[in-house]
């Protein structure tokens, strides 16, 4: 995709009067120079991808490490028994975000989106919605043509790997992408889906990528879950008329900066934060010895 920032997007929209989603279709278009037909099917197929993970998830499988594999369904009981307090689809979204992080750490297929550890955010707010509003799949996909400019946009502005900007780059620009797109498929003006992610952006801003002995498994895992409940909160402070004070693109910027700032430790080399405690290390010397 061509554009290099959301102003930009959101600018063609309202020149040429054609909804964010067509204008980002369109440029995706001319950029792959695939038809029509067949980057709708792509996508389509992407978007099934995502819920045929939620069918294959076993409920008794652990990772090789045997860190995680078993809490989405746990979610899905406490949810079932009225345990959690969020309400029936706050909590499964959640677990969606379990299952579907879970699927990645026991080598099932999954998307990333924009990242396989952050792949259960995106998926988890999509998927569940549509399930629980009984929503219209051509609107789901319309969508995820919303998410995917704004993701592509934070990728050509800043970056969306832990490894060159910590956690925040991926669980970060994935809680983003839904937000956006989820504030498009309720109805949100333009503005209101570029604020919805320019604040979920910055509810996570300085997120730290420390996965314990190297794995995408912990915290990796509970941290989709918490980009999926922050891209909610920020579509709905959005839906309100709130907006980010510091204008989307320069929120894409300032990650930039501070994923920059990170030290090596703190971006994806297992030797900083939860990684470096007395336990995180414990685990890696049992899991590699």
């Amino acid at each position: 995709m061509a554009f290099n920032s959301i102003a930009e997007m959101l600018k063609k929209s309202e020149e040429t009067g054609l909804p964010l989603w067509t204008v980002i279709f369109e440029d995706d278009l001319e950029d792959t120079r695939m038809a029509p037909e067949a980057s709708l099917e792509k996508m389509k197929q992407t978007y099934d991808a995502m819920k045929e993970t939620y069918g294959m998830y076993d409920p008794n499988r652990l990772s090789n490490s045997g860190l995680v594999g078993v809490d989405g369904e746990k979610m899905v009981q406490a949810v079932r028994e009225g345990k959690n307090c969020s309400g029936e689809f706050m909590g499964m979204v959640m677990a969606n975000a379990l299952k579907m992080a879970e699927a990645n750490a026991c080598m099932r297929r999954i998307v990333a989106a924009p990242t396989a550890g952050s792949c259960g955010v995106l998926p988890a707010v999509f998927c569940t919605y549509e399930e629980h509003f009984k929503e219209k799949e051509d609107k789901m996909l319309e969508a995820m043509y919303v998410a995917a400019g704004i993701g592509s946009v934070i990728a050509s502005r800043a970056f969306v790997s832990g490894a060159a900007g910590g956690c925040q780059a991926e669980i970060g620009s994935a809680s983003a992408m839904a937000a956006a797109g989820l504030t498009y498929i309720r109805g949100g003006s333009n503005e209101a889906v570029a604020h919805s992610a320019a604040m979920a952006l910055v509810n996570l801003l300085g997120l730290v990528c420390d996965p314990v002995a190297g794995l995408v498994e912990v915290p990796c895992v509970k941290r989709n879950v918490i980009g999926a409940v922050n891209a909610i909160s920020a579509s709905d402070m959005a839906m309100a008329g709130i907006t980010s004070r510091i204008p989307p693109d320069e929120v894409i910027d300032a990650m930039r900066e501070v994923g920059i700032s990170l030290p090596s430790q703190l971006r994806e080399t297992g030797e900083g934060g939860l990684a470096a405690t007395p336990t995180g290390i414990r685990i890696k010397k049992e899991i590699f010895k």
